[in-house]
């Protein structure tokens, strides 16, 4: 049996599930385009999606709700200058194209933008990140059903305190289509997975009842047997553990201390309280604490933060963006030196750059603005139990849940899911209701010990950023920082 190319691959899935059925071909799309470029454009595509998700819960033993839906549409956009265009319909037709083209070519009545030049077609390069599958069809439905019953069974066996059990599985097929006015065509198939557990544990003392909750959970863009015995378990292993931990923690120390962040997902707060702020769109327009600060020190030495989204198989991961340019791997911080920002076209050409592979959309009813992949921290040259048995008093989170930040002044609040009271290098109990309070730039410049455990999160993190949410990836590795405002209960 001959293969085709993986690239050629993904054009001709593409093409057989948003073109043919349609009796559309590269002809139509050149001509709605060709309306668009009739007048004074910078850039304008069309962005054809096809997407089927699945998911199953279970809730008190039983799988208690299952899910299915298929939805597809075409997005057409025309920008000139600083201003967009934007019309999309669940119709594909070659009439809805035409009246969306000439719909969005409107908006350059009153510009000054030249012309989009007419180039040969070109074909985004070669890639292959991950298998071009669909995932709901790797497992019948009731494997999905006896997948989640095990979850339930080994939680409970884990320990007789776990009151409640809830599992949830989702898969998702993507597939996207994008023909830009400059001649390039791309296409991308992504298979996305998720598998989450989320524990109730309760315990009696003194007459009194006390309920905490521990979640995990992973995925990426895999199929459904990624799902083995042995992920369930570490899933399971963890989710139950910080529903106990949390059984016997006390309430959170308040003031500003030496904090130790864990590997792995805590880099949410690298995520949130930096990443944003090194996207291309605030920096442009002035509004992030990082704007016209390229080439100065904005962190410690040692500190080195990338924006990758050529990770084999990672949630955060794509073959091309949503513009269908390549991703790559950005470095945004080096060893403490701001050396750029991401980038979608727009503002890659409003601001003289190139574009680095971020220009990101929820959907084809969504215009594309530029958006992490995986964002993290390189590790350093500490032993992660070193990094903790030098602090004297302070805490060690390990885990995270939700937080916010302000774009501007880079200020964040964080809440601690799971952290631990530590005095003179030892973990001496759990703490409950921490919040770290801070600045994502300060935050940076009082980084103090980097550890040698960098480590990317199991593959569950979804960001939202104005009204728009996308699967991205974090990670980090063990961080001391110095001087880091707690929030606490005590």
């Amino acid at each position: 049996m001959i293969s085709r190319e993986p690239t050629l691959e993904r054009l001709a899935i593409a093409k057989s599930l948003l073109l043919d059925p349609f009796g559309l071909n590269e002809t139509h799309l050149t001509r709605a385009l060709d309306e668009i470029k009739a007048h004074r454009v910078d850039e304008a595509d069309l962005y054809f999606q096809y997407t089927r998700t699945e998911g199953w819960s279970l809730e008190e033993g039983i799988v208690k709700t299952g899910s299915f839906s298929i939805d597809q549409g075409v997005g057409v956009r025309a920008v000139s200058g600083e201003k967009t265009a934007f019309a999309y319909s669940d119709d594909i037709s070659f009439a809805s194209l035409l009246d969306a083209a000439r719909t969005v070519r409107t908006i350059s009545s009153a510009s000054r933008s030249a012309r989009v030049r007419s180039v040969a077609k070109t074909i985004a390069k070669e890639r292959s990140l991950y298998p071009g599958l669909d995932p709901i069809a790797t497992l019948d439905s009731a494997s999905k059903i006896k997948l989640l019953g095990s979850v339930e069974r080994l939680a409970r066996a884990k320990d007789p305190r776990v009151a409640q059990v809830m599992a949830g599985l989702a898969s998702e097929y993507d597939v996207v289509l994008v023909a830009r006015a400059d001649g390039t065509l791309a296409a991308d198939v992504r298979p996305l997975i998720r598998l989450s557990v989320t524990v109730i544990a309760e315990q009696v003392i003194g007459g009194k009842s006390r309920r905490e909750i521990g979640s995990a959970g992973g995925g990426g863009r895999f199929g459904l047997a990624y799902f083995d015995e042995k992920h369930i378990a570490e899933y399971v292993d963890q989710a139950v553990h910080a529903a106990l931990t949390n059984l016997e923690a006390r309430a959170a120390p308040a003031g500003e201390m030496t904090v130790v962040l864990g590997p792995g997902w805590p880099g949410i707060l690298l995520h949130e309280a930096i990443g944003h702020g090194l996207e291309g769109d605030f920096n442009r327009k002035g509004s992030s604490a990082f704007s016209g600060r390229i080439g100065q020190r904005v962190a410690a030495k040692g500190v080195t933060v990338l924006d990758d989204g050529t990770l084999t198989d990672r949630r955060g991961s794509l073959n091309v963006d949503d513009e269908g340019n390549t991703t790559q791997r950005n470095v945004l911080i080096e060893d403490g030196i701001l050396k750029g920002y991401m980038q979608d076209a727009m503002n890659a050409r409003l601001m003289g750059v190139i574009a680095t592979g971020n220009g990101r959309r929820e959907s084809y009813a969504s215009v594309p603005m530029p958006r992490m992949t995986n964002t993290y921290m390189l590790g350093g040259d500490k032993d992660p139990k070193e990094i903790i048995a030098s602090i004297k008093k302070g805490l060690y989170a390990s885990n995270f849940g939700g937080g916010q930040v302000d774009i501007t002044s880079g200020k964040f609040v964080f809440s601690a899911s799971e952290a631990y009271w530590v005095e003179n290098g030892k973990i001496l109990y759990p703490v409950k209701g921490a919040t770290l309070v801070g600045s994502g730039p300060e935050c940076l410049k009082r980084v103090s010990m980097i550890g040698n455990d960098m480590k990317l999160d199991s593959g569950v993190g979804t960001c939202g950023k104005e009204g728009q949410s996308v699967p991205v990836g974090v990670g980090q590795p063990t961080l001391r920082i110095d001087g880091l405002t707690v929030g606490g209960t005590a």
